[in-house]
């Protein structure tokens, strides 16, 4: 049994709190848009391209985030309607930052003439990879109670302001989490640009949308329909929508060039230009 008695705010500075969880979201937010942004050069973009749309990604994030919260928690929300807007007193969904994330991802790509498929899958990569260092907060604050558990690995919280069951070992879900999207940002790496663009996008929420269904059943969240969380029905509506286009995208793809780097990239790889020989050698 591993216990976990950290205290979840880092430090106050006056009235501001800076907690694990918000200090960990931010490195994960500006590791995977760096990610992201090294990978855009080598498929003909810029890495200006990822800079100048990730705000807009991050906004789309939020709101899709809090959005899909208040969803979930619309028995409370509905009896305080003032409180929607209240984000500074936390309540986010991940999955809603996901999905507001792309839609506004893709917005700025079209709206910037760029290259959607290659962009998606660039944004994927480093999306992944920042939402599993963002977990490390959450293992931390103890957020997401996970289900009680009689295994090697369960953890207890004992700090008295964390967020978790105190006292009671339960299944580190969010980790379980970590863990798979860590792995998840692997084998994303490994095939890019060996799958024409658009496919490692769609195997990114197909999968991801797997990890979701699986680790769901090891927390405990509010149940919607036939036993299942919000988290684990949208699992299920993602895997259904994106392997599929998964195989149609590779299937349409197949024999289409991938982009070179951009010639700010080649560059930095290209070897350089043989020297004429000179009409009179030194000898």
């Amino acid at each position: 049994m591993i216990e976990i008695s950290i205290d979840p705010t880092m430090f106050t500075l006056g009235p501001f709190a800076i907690t694990w969880h918000g200090f960990f979201s931010a490195v994960g937010l500006f590791i995977g848009v760096w990610v992201a942004a090294r990978l855009a050069p080598s498929v003909g973009m810029t890495s200006d391209d990822v800079y100048n749309g990730a705000p807009w990604a991050v906004l789309g994030g939020i709101i899709g985030a809090r959005l899909f919260h208040v969803v979930d928690r619309w028995d409370y929300y509905s009896q305080n309607p003032a409180q929607i807007i209240m984000i500074t007193e936390g309540g986010i969904a991940i999955y809603g930052a996901v999905v507001g994330g792309i839609l506004a991802g893709y917005l700025y790509a079209r709206y910037a003439k760029l290259p959607v498929p290659w962009f998606a899958d660039a944004a994927a990569i480093g999306l992944i990879l920042g939402q599993g260092i963002g977990r490390i907060g959450d293992i931390i604050n103890g957020e997401h109670w996970g289900r009680p558990a009689d295994v090697p690995w369960a953890v207890v919280y004992t700090h008295p302001q964390t967020l978790g069951q105190i006292g009671v070992p339960v299944h580190l879900a969010v980790g379980y989490e970590m863990v798979l999207d860590l792995a998840l940002f692997g084998l994303l790496l490994a095939l890019w640009r060996k799958l024409p663009g658009g496919v490692i996008f769609w195997l990114y929420l197909g999968l991801y949308s797997a990890i979701r269904l699986v680790t769901g059943f090891y927390r405990i969240d509010t149940i919607w329909a036939f036993g299942l969380s919000q988290q684990q029905l949208l699992g299920i509506l993602g895997i259904i929508v994106a392997i599929p286009l998964a195989w149609w995208t590779y299937q349409r793809g197949r024999g289409v060039p991938i982009p070179g780097p951009t010639p700010a990239d080649e560059s930095l790889t290209a070897p350089p230009p043989s020297e004429p020989a000179s009409s009179n050698p030194v000898s």
